[in-house]
This record gives structure tokens, sequence and C-alpha cells, in this order.
């Protein structure tokens, strides 16, 4: 704290201080004790001052505060206010941070709300699947909405099958597995053609993949197209895809001498 000055109305007290900031004298003082916000002079008669640059660390605490920094991490993020620029950076360090976490909310927002969507499609109420959906949410699959669908085998298998990690990579794949496909269809090449076969290869290796060698799931992945409540985007890119790889699959079958639909 600074040397004892004499009163002026360029100084606050910690009441002051308090009602123009809207918080209040403990805080004030707390902030005090763990050398935060020290006020910056003293009256003669001994009573402790706060400057209005005080007031703009203040906000900066309590900013800093708000978006989840623990006290001694706002230690570490306070800086000096001694120029402009100074001013200026600590101003626009906020400013980004607050950003970040209106984005982070507004995300949370709309994964709340499909989430609220698909609990309304349920039958019936089901925490474990809830759970499954937010963390495909998180993971910004677009194919979330098919868990509703899942019976609890194909559920279970998923949940041993895939951590959040290795489920990324999966989905990252099979986009990109699908993209091609898409781009072969629309520039006409034949399902026979050495592209589509190795797109087809490429294809069931994922099926593959994700059953972990267990046909029965198929008849229940192949009902996929056909479940109500998929967006008509969705819809029609899958059926797209479709349209093109199951005849590129007939001729890889074909040429394998294998039919994975007469299998057990």
């Amino acid at each position: 704290m600074k040397s004892s000055i004499g009163d002026s109305e360029e100084y606050m007290t910690v009441g002051e201080v308090a009602e123009k900031t809207g918080t209040t004298v403990r805080t004030l003082q707390f902030y005090d004790r763990k050398g935060l916000l020290c006020p910056s002079a003293q009256s003669k008669g001994g009573r402790r001052l706060y400057t209005y640059k005080d007031m703009v660390r203040l906000h900066q605490i309590l900013s800093l505060k708000s978006l989840g920094f623990s006290l001694n991490e706002i230690k570490n993020h306070l800086s000096s206010l001694d120029t402009p620029d100074e001013v200026a950076a600590v101003l626009s360090k906020q400013a980004a941070d607050l950003r970040q976490k209106i984005q982070r909310l507004s995300e949370a927002a709309e994964e709340i709300d499909a989430l609220k969507a698909e609990v309304i499609q349920m039958q019936s109420v089901d925490f474990k699947k809830y759970a499954d959906i937010i963390v495909n949410l998180q993971m910004k699959n677009e194919y979330y909405w098919l868990i509703k669908h899942f019976d609890n085998k194909m559920m279970d298998h998923i949940r041993k099958r895939f951590t959040k990690e290795s489920g990324e990579v999966f989905i990252r794949g099979f986009n990109k597995v699908c993209d091609q496909i898409l781009e072969l269809a629309a520039n006409h090449v034949s399902p026979e053609s050495e592209d589509a076969q190795r797109l087809a290869k490429a294809f069931w290796n994922m099926i593959v993949e994700f059953t972990d060698g267990d046909m029965s799931m198929l008849p229940q992945l192949m009902e996929i197209g056909k479940f109500e409540g998929a967006k008509d985007g969705w819809k029609q890119k899958q059926a797209a895809v479709n349209a093109y790889i199951e005849p590129a699959l007939d001729v890889y079958f074909t040429k394998q001498g294998y039919d994975p639909f007469q299998e057990e």
C-alpha cells in the first residue's frame, strides 16, 4: 500500500467501491488479504482507499473469476495498467476470453436442445442412451440421432468397441469414404471400376471394423436409411451413397466369392 495521503475525491473507501461495482465489502477485504487487490492509499486517519485504477483492476478480477479462473490463476493473469496500450491489451484479452465462453455456452445450448429433441422422440427414459447422445454431440457426430434407434445389444457393442477418441477417428474415416463415393457417383464412374472397387473394399472394411466382425448386426445397420426422424439432407446423402455402393459391393463380393448376408 502507498504512503498516507489527505482525503481526496479521487480516492474511495472500501464501502464506496463496493457500492459502485455491485460487490461487497467482505469480497474486497478478501481480495486485499489474498494480495489480489490492495488499496492504493491510506488516509491520514488510517482509512484504506481505492482509486479508479483499482476499480478497473477489480473489474478484471471479477471478469476472470466469471470465466472460471481460480484466484491463483487470476494473480498470474493480472498485468500492469500504466499505459493505454496495457489497458487495451487487458481489455482485448478479456473480450477474447468472453467470446470463447459465449461460444462454449452457445454450443452447450445447442447440445441441450438436440438432446431434448431426442428425449421427446424416445419411447422410454434411458439415461445410458442420453449419455451416449451427449458424448456424440460433443464429438460433432452428425449421426448422433441414430442412437435412439439402436437396440441395447448394438449400444453395448458400441460402448465396448469405441472410446471417444477412437469413435472420432472412425467417424472421420467413414465420412471421408462416403464423400469419395459421392464424388465417383457425381462423375458417373462405373461401380465396376478400379476406383469404385477400392472404395467398396474400404467401405466394407469399415462395416467390419464397426461390427467387429459380428454379421448379426448387418440387418439393423441396413435399416439405418429407413429410420424415421432423420434429416432430409442426411437421408438424401445416405440414399445417394447406398445407391452407388450397393452395386459396387455386389461386384466386390462376387470377386471375393463371399456373401456376408448368407452367413450367421
